[in-house]
């Protein structure tokens, strides 16, 4: 089967319709359709379930889909390993960073696996969720991201995860900003789709005090977007406390006592179960090497970390 029959397929999966499948392939969807058709001819019988919304594989092609997605996996391994000895390089990894991380808890991590000699470290940034998926086709070897601290691990079975740190997630406001006197608190808020939108409206608006209603005056899924419109008395925003370190100390931004709790936060490292490239465990060792008690993060502060057990071989 060729290649981009695997992509088409996935596609489909991923986006549960043949017209969103065509946008993402960036082809027409006619085209996309006999595309589609050809490769169900190619194997003898129908692959998708086309009655169901959203379409999915038909119970008797769902066993198809893990060798699929190994395939596409060892395809972009073999394709960025050839672009870097092509450029002259050495083995390289790419990590994939939640935004607010990519400016705070990332740059001790990169330093330790550039040390390794895995140059460059390529770092992309995106929400919880779209990193996550840079991992599973490939673009991405290692994750980064925020998790609810007191909430356990709820990855499928085949991400390997690990504690790496500890933040705290923190209402924040310019100094005079807060809750006003018809009881309502201006503030900068996330998207629902996005990680920091679910967490902020589900465990800490409920927490506000009595007879407080929040009144979006801005919403962005842009952690450090929201970080600006906070320090420019926009209102309060819930922002991540290794992010407004300096500010709070030079009293740019101060914590805002009426709009409810802090939230604990984990720093979580993630990889696939089954990495294709020796970088990768370089990478990850490299990474969990830079944990607290062995010379890891020395940039942040020390309660923003937490000790991880060794490396996974």
């Amino acid at each position: 089967m060729r290649y981009d029959w695997i992509e088409d397929i996935l596609a489909v999966i991923d986006t549960g319709s043949f017209a969103r499948a065509a946008e993402q392939r960036n082809i027409t969807q006619s085209a996309f359709a006999r595309r589609i058709e050809a490769i169900e001819q190619y194997l003898g019988g129908p692959l998708f379930d086309r009655a169901r919304k959203p379409i999915a594989l038909l119970p008797a092609a769902r066993a198809l889909e893990p060798g699929m997605r190994q395939l596409r996996q060892v395809q972009a391994a073999v394709i960025q390993d050839a672009g870097q000895v092509a450029r002259g390089g050495g083995a390289s990894v790419t990590l994939a960073c939640q935004h607010a991380i990519t400016a705070t808890v990332s740059p001790p991590l990169v330093r330790r696996i550039a040390a390794r000699g895995l140059e460059p470290v390529r770092v992309r940034s995106g929400n919880r969720d779209e990193c996550l998926v840079m991992a599973l086709s490939g673009e991405a070897d290692l994750v980064m991201t925020y998790a609810v601290s007191d909430e356990p691990a709820a990855l499928a079975s085949g991400f390997v995860e690990r504690s790496i740190g500890s933040d705290l997630l923190m209402p924040v406001a310019r100094p005079g900003v807060g809750r006003e006197a018809d009881g309502s608190l201006p503030v900068i808020a996330y998207p629902e789709d996005v990680f920091f939108g679910q967490i902020v409206e589900s465990r800490l608006w409920s927490r506000l005090p009595p007879d407080t209603l929040p009144r979006r005056r801005a919403v962005t899924a842009l952690t450090l977007a929201a970080y600006r419109y906070a320090l420019d008395g926009l209102g309060v925003a819930w922002l991540p406390r290794s992010l407004i370190e300096e500010d709070l100390a030079h009293g740019r931004l101060v914590r805002v006592r009426d709009a409810g709790p802090d939230l604990g936060l984990g720093v979580r490292l993630i990889r696939l179960g089954q990495p294709l490239r020796p970088a990768v465990l370089l990478a990850w060792d490299a990474a969990l090497g830079s944990a607290p008690g062995s010379e890891g993060f020395p940039d942040l502060p020390a309660d923003l970390a937490q000790a991880v057990g060794p490396a996974e071989q």
